[in-house]
């Protein structure tokens, strides 16, 4: 039996089963049984709340797939650790890489499952819901498992610059025992384009963020050009918990900075555009301050953008995750750690990186007289309790300065000079006042656009699936080529899966 039939199976009985056990063995919040979840709106809520609690674990977002594997191989870190050198040198057919990407594509599955058992309950519940709750949740579970599908396929298939019509994964719509037939990859991306669609449509009339008083910021503190009739973020005063944070959920935005991603994924820039600009002449999030990203006060400094993010998984302190991030980056026996010289390179410290924000307060070096020293990432630190951080602790999904990337890989060929004021926008809020040349060709505006998105990205594994979309060799802190092929880009699906891609 493969694994897909088997999650299916589980999911079933799960749903059938009269016990007081929680909804896919993911945490509601209250004590909601499986049979009460789908005949209310707030079991509705429970179920999809579960799905993002899930999502933000370490088996997907809040680990595998932002600060694990991807991160590794895109050569971001000096390693000494003999497994983590087999990631960087994709050692695909070593066993403990065989079965932690075993366990990702079944941890990636079940969370799929979960969002297509509310899908297929919700439309029979409709008159349940009150003012656009419906749309609200059926829009972000949409949006869920498209996002999820659509990593799925940027990890385990080839590129569709690379060949789009090869079998791919299974676009997973339904929970049943049957096993759904694997699609292309440019089937799958028309399927991840369908569901966000649909959910774009439903969220453009249910979700709070578009509302001129939903302001971005900081909880509990108010941007100096607030207008006076929304002294409080509604991210910290709406009366319905449900609505708050959006930014730590599928909103709107996050479907058009996505649908933006996929169809440059599918080279259909466009279209590409067309949803990248929507998120930037929207103007709804703003340029984090110097002050708040180079405060004097580590308590109060910004470590991470937080305004500018689209969308975030929250991670929350009761699971170990805080003290797993400092395992991995901040403490002085930390796993991913990159050299000093390898992070001054990477930043440009020699030209226009001597004023980048993110190469001063990102990372903490520690000096060695043998030219040894480290640079000991800050990106996910928390502060110690009771000390009140500036932000939650989250990793990121989508940010702004991304989307302005998109939008200026996009619109090079029509209007260059666009393009790399785009790019500069970006560099300019970093603390990069050097504009790129204005009459720089298309080979070396990519090449300063994967450079200035590593950069930003680091820490976070996207840097990995651009080199993957655009076929662009993989090189290390040595100077060592990993030869652009699916031989680095495409992780192994498990063994029981491969007849049926076959």
């Amino acid at each position: 039996m493969n694994s897909l039939k088997l999650i299916y199976i589980v999911t079933i009985c799960l749903l059938i089963c009269a016990s007081c056990k929680k909804f896919l063995d993911v945490q509601p919040e209250s004590d909601v049984t499986k049979e009460q979840l789908f005949t209310t709106e707030e079991g509705f809520k429970e179920a999809l709340n579960g799905v993002y609690t899930y999502c933000a674990t370490r088996d997907l977002y809040g680990g595998n797939l932002t600060v694990s594997n991807l991160d590794i191989m895109a050569q971001n870190y000096t390693l000494t650790d003999l497994n983590l050198q087999k990631i960087a040198s994709f050692k695909y057919t070593d066993q403990t890489l065989i079965s932690k990407y075993d366990q990702i594509w079944i941890n990636f599955y079940k969370a799929i499952s979960n969002c297509n058992a509310i899908l297929e309950a919700i439309d029979q519940k409709k008159s349940i819901f009150q003012d656009k709750n419906f749309e609200l949740i059926k829009g972000e579970a949409l949006t869920l498992r498209a996002y999820l599908h659509f990593d799925l396929l940027r990890m385990y298939a080839p590129s569709y610059k690379n060949n789009p019509g090869v079998s791919a994964i299974p676009y997973v719509t339904t929970v049943s025992i049957k096993s759904t037939p694997f699609s292309t990859v440019t089937e799958v991306l028309d399927k991840v384009i369908a569901d966000l669609s649909a959910a774009k449509v439903l969220l453009r009339t249910s979700d709070p963020i578009l509302s001129p008083g939903y302001i971005i910021g900081y909880p509990g503190k108010v941007y100096p050009d607030e207008t006076p009739t929304a002294k409080k973020s509604t991210e910290t005063s709406s009366s319905s918990l449900f609505l708050q944070n959006r930014r730590h959920r599928m909103n709107y935005f996050t479907v058009c900075g996505q649908l933006a991603r996929v169809y440059l994924y599918k080279n259909d820039l466009p279209n590409s555009l067309q949803n990248a600009r929507e998120v930037i002449d929207a103007k709804k999030f703003p340029w984090t301050e110097s002050a708040d990203f180079n405060n004097t006060n580590p308590e109060q400094r910004d470590k991470i953008f937080y305004p500018e993010l689209i969308t975030a998984w929250y991670v929350s302190q009761d699971n170990n995750q805080v003290d797993h991030f400092s395992a991995l980056f901040t403490k002085n026996d930390a796993m991913y750690v990159p050299s000093i010289t390898q992070k001054d390179l990477i930043y440009e410290k020699g030209t226009v990186g001597a004023d980048d924000w993110r190469r001063a307060q990102w990372f903490r070096d520690v000096p060695s007289s043998n030219n040894a020293g480290k640079a000991f990432l800050q990106k996910y630190t928390t502060n110690s309790s009771p000390l009140k951080n500036l932000h939650p602790t989250v990793t990121p999904g989508l940010r702004l300065s991304e989307v302005y990337y998109i939008a200026a890989e996009a619109s090079f060929d029509s209007d260059p000079n666009n393009a790399t004021a785009l790019v500069d926008t970006v560099r300019k809020h970093r603390g990069i006042g050097t504009p790129l040349p204005k009459n720089i060709s298309k080979t070396e505006f990519m090449t300063k656009l994967v450079g200035e998105a590593r950069k930003e990205l680091y820490g976070e594994s996207q840097i990995f699936f651009m080199h993957k979309r655009l076929n662009r060799d993989v090189i290390n802190a040595n100077g060592l080529i990993y030869p652009a092929s699916n031989g680095i880009f495409v992780s192994p699906i498990p063994v029981d899966e491969q007849a049926y891609r076959n």
